[in-house]
């Protein structure tokens, strides 16, 4: 199956802008749908990338944009809102879209765990948006990622900033267990899987090499960024009480759906059947790798502190 032109829904984000620079260096025409462009103005140097400032959820605008597409790539997720909208209604009028333009060709990023009677209404929102990927005609793959990191993320670098203000923190659901997995890995994946036939109709859960409970996972980007941290682990009840009271604050860190998903550990069960290595043969990255690339200080003045540490002074 030859690809020449790619859609990627929801591609100014965080895992769409790493997809689109592999797409790029690869030859492959890409169309990036946004509801604001000026969230993709890194990719408007990139001339065989289009971004398209695009309402998709109106199905006559989202059909409109897969005109002359041969493969769409949906990436749009949220972890508060509209879950139905988002993850429901959204997958199926991209199906139909699909179905208007001849697209034959999708691929559907949803979540570790994911599944209609899931324990948040975001894990049963996303089970039931691939439900829909899934009985449609199209050849379809679906990826269920653990939490992701990398540059730019928004997981590792939430509890770096946290930390530069704060010298304790109570941490809600501290004993959740991540399986962190590399955006490279994922992108990697995802771009391997448009063209291969042996992909269709498959679901895939990926992880990285390691498992962490969300403390080890905090303690770590406190030593990373050389900010000294007190945690206190909240048990369950306080837990609830936390993201009740955080969901109703501005900027809403946590909410009650997300302490329910936090219920789930987002680890791959088969330890020895790593979907990256068995599958794709690709080695997963390990945290260690990479986030210290990104977290770490790196100032002349944090570089001159390193210096003394290391000496002893």
């Amino acid at each position: 199956m030859r690809i020449k032109n790619v859609c990627i829904i929801g591609g100014s984000g965080f895992v769409g802008q790493h997809i689109a620079h592999l797409l790029y260096a690869q030859g492959i025409k890409v169309r990036i749908l946004t509801r604001r462009r000026e969230n993709a103005k890194s990719l408007f140097v990139l001339p065989t990338i289009e971004v398209v400032e695009t309402n998709i959820h109106d199905p006559r605008e989202l059909s409109q944009s897969l005109v002359g597409i041969d493969a769409v790539i949906n990436l749009v997720g949220i972890l508060d809102g509209d879950f139905v909208l988002t993850h429901v209604e959204l997958p199926r009028k991209i199906v139909a879209a699909c179905v208007q333009n001849d697209v034959s060709r999708i691929l559907h990023v949803s979540a570790l765990h994911a599944s209609t009677d899931g324990t948040s209404a975001y894990l049963r929102s996303k089970g039931e948006g691939e439900k829909i990927i899934i009985e449609s005609n199209l050849e379809m793959t679906i990826f269920r990622p653990s939490v992701i990191f990398g540059p730019g993320d928004s997981f590792l670098n939430l509890f770096a900033n946290l930390i530069k203000r704060l010298p304790v923190l109570p941490l809600g659901s501290p004993n959740a267990k991540f399986q962190p997995v590399f955006i490279g890995d994922i992108a990697e994946v995802i771009i391997a899987s448009l063209s291969i036939s042996a992909t269709f109709g498959q679901s895939y859960d990926l992880c990285g090499p390691k498992i962490y409970s969300l403390r080890q996972i905090v303690e770590y980007v406190s030593n990373i960024t050389k900010h000294k941290l007190s945690i206190i682990g909240l048990n369950d009840w306080l837990s609830y009480l936390q993201a009740a009271c955080l969901e109703i604050l501005p900027g809403k860190l946590m909410t009650r759906d997300n302490y329910l998903s936090m219920k789930t550990d987002s680890i791959c069960h088969c330890k020895n059947e790593n979907n990256l290595m068995k599958k794709f043969g690709i080695q997963p990255t390990e945290l260690e790798e990479v986030a210290p690339q990104y977290l770490a200080p790196n100032t002349p003045r944090d570089r001159y502190i390193g210096f003394r540490d290391r000496a002893g002074r």
